[in-house]
């Protein structure tokens, strides 16, 4: 670098630093700023510092909020938010006493006597809470447990739930006045029940009453599925007179001996202006030796539908006929068992349908009598005088429990027809003839051959002859059912494509169905082309 150049720079360098420092020489050189004036400041009033939050009190809570309490009974509520020791004070102490566990905030309720009172809970601060509280009679006890025996190859899902929710209902002990809520349609059974084999229910139950404290609980009902032949009966009882109820009593009398089984039919109404009534069938063992009957039973209502009563108490039957489901009662020497209990309020109908038979011991009484559903079901007779009226109906004993027919049908052939219901049965005892063969199971077996090269459609269709009906079939093993058609109807209750030069074999099971009008004809014939079973338009299902 020569000297020029080095004088150049260090010229730029003093520049620099001479401009950089002349601010600072004028600040130090400039007149000095008027003093600030100061204002004086107000105090601050005393109303208008914030004032902190008062804390609100803890309250006390209940849990319960409101108790009941059975007469010589105890309930618990438990405070909460309770500070120090808590004092509880009874406002009607004739009816109640209260105290409280001062570590747990239980407080413990004993009911003295019916009525109402208040319970006041006071803590440390002076805080308090009312605990409104009722005192009445429980609605009855709940059992533990209990064991039946049924019978059933196998019994079905829906029998045993229903059998162990009736039998749970009948070892509770309800107070006059409350009812008995075991539904068994939620029962917990995880399959059917094979012969000789046992199984446990657990069913919940509900006691209640009006005025009464309700009870819920649980009975463990364990059931027994004896292996037990089926029951094949040589008569029928039938009890519909008077079918019209106008006055309590007996409706049926007979003797089961048993050599001798039976079929019982009864189909009762208690008309408009009645009181509510109760029908019971009772079996009585009057020798010093112990009996055991078997039962099939298809009971059904009450309803206010009187064709729809009868087939549902058929179909129930039919159903479990074909699956032997019944139980098995012991009956004690001298000793009345009731096997159904119905109720049946005014403008009802009940209907069943059973099959019976005494398994071991001596002969069995069968008493079936109308009470009022105000009168204990265990209440003895005053008189087994029967029960009359000016309008007949049948009630007696007749021979012919089932009609079984084979025949051969050819499609080229005119029409099959198979009458249900259609031939009077003659009474044993003193009464009406059984017209419409109501209660008599109906069996056919009919092969139908095809003769021609072709296959050839067919049917099954009902006829009711005699007015309205209802139907309940078990056709080759199947459940089919009809809604009620009107007389000289016609319609498919089952169809069949029978092959070329072949044949096929069907099986039908029926029974007359009470409340509706019999008889009525099954008709095979050549497929019309109508409605197909079950389709839109169909009463069959």
């Amino acid at each position: 670098m020569n000297r020029a150049s080095l004088l150049g720079g260090l010229f730029v360098v003093v520049f620099f630093l001479s401009a950089a420092a002349a601010p600072r020489a004028q600040e130090q050189n400039a007149p000095p700023a008027p003093a600030a004036t100061q204002v004086p400041t107000a105090p601050i009033p005393q109303s208008a510092t914030p004032a902190a939050p008062s804390a609100t009190p803890v309250p006390i809570t209940l849990d319960p909020p409101n108790a009941g309490v059975a007469v010589g009974g105890t309930a618990q509520v438990h405070a909460y938010g309770v500070f120090g020791d808590a004092v509880v004070t009874v406002a009607d102490p004739s009816l109640l006493s209260a105290s409280i566990d001062q570590g747990s905030r239980i407080i413990t309720l004993s009911g003295k006597a019916i009525g109402t009172t208040t319970v006041t809970v006071k803590d440390a601060r002076g805080m308090t809470r009312d605990i409104p509280v009722r005192i009445a009679y429980t609605a009855g006890e709940i059992a533990d447990g209990t064991s039946i025996h049924v019978t059933g190859d196998p019994a079905s899902v829906g029998f045993v739930r229903e059998h162990a929710a009736a039998a749970a209902a009948r070892v509770a002990r309800p107070r006059a006045g409350a009812t008995i809520i075991a539904p068994p349609d939620d029962l917990v059974v995880k399959g059917p029940l094979r012969q000789d084999d046992v199984m446990t229910v657990d069913v919940p139950i509900i006691l209640q009453g009006e005025g009464m404290i309700g009870v819920t609980g649980t009975t463990h009902v364990r059931l027994y599925n004896d292996a037990a032949p089926p029951i094949l009966p040589n008569s029928l009882m039938v009890s519909d007179y008077p079918e019209t109820l106008l006055e309590n009593g007996v409706l049926f009398t007979a003797d089961l001996h048993r050599d001798a089984p039976s079929r019982f039919l009864y189909f009762h109404y208690n008309p408009p202006g009645q009181l509510d009534r109760r029908i019971i069938l009772r079996a009585q063992n009057s020798s010093n030796a112990p009996a055991m009957l078997q039962f099939i039973s298809g009971s059904a209502g009450p309803g206010t539908n009187e064709m729809e009563v009868g087939h549902i108490s058929s179909q129930r039957f039919l159903s479990r006929l074909a699956q032997n489901e019944g139980a098995l009662i012991s009956i004690p020497a001298n000793t009345a068992v009731n096997l159904t209990e119905q109720l049946m309020p005014a403008r009802s109908v009940v209907s069943n349908i059973l099959q019976l038979r005494v398994l071991n011991g001596p002969t069995v009484h069968l008493t079936l009598l109308a009470q009022y559903a105000s009168d204990s079901p265990d209440a003895t007779l005053a008189t087994e005088d029967l029960l009359s009226s000016t309008v007949q109906h049948a009630r007696g004993v007749y021979q012919v429990p089932r009609f079984v027919r084979e025949t051969l049908w050819n499609t080229t052939d005119p029409y099959l027809e198979l009458p249900v219901g259609q031939l009077p049965l003659p009474n044993m005892l003193h009464g009406e003839a059984l017209s419409g063969d109501y209660g008599v199971q109906q069996s056919y077996q009919v092969k139908i051959v095809n003769p021609t090269r072709s296959p050839q459609a067919i049917a099954i269709y009902e006829n009711p002859r005699g007015g309205r009906a209802t139907g309940t079939y078990l056709i080759d093993g199947v459940l089919v059912q009809s809604h009620g058609v009107p007389a000289f109807s016609r319609y498919k209750v089952r169809q069949y494509t029978v092959p070329a030069k072949g044949y096929i074999r069907v099986s039908i099971e029926t029974m007359p169905e009470a409340g509706s009008s019999y008889p009525l004809r099954l008709v095979f014939a050549p497929d019309d082309g109508s409605v197909a079973p079950g389709a839109p338009g169909s009463p069959i299902y």
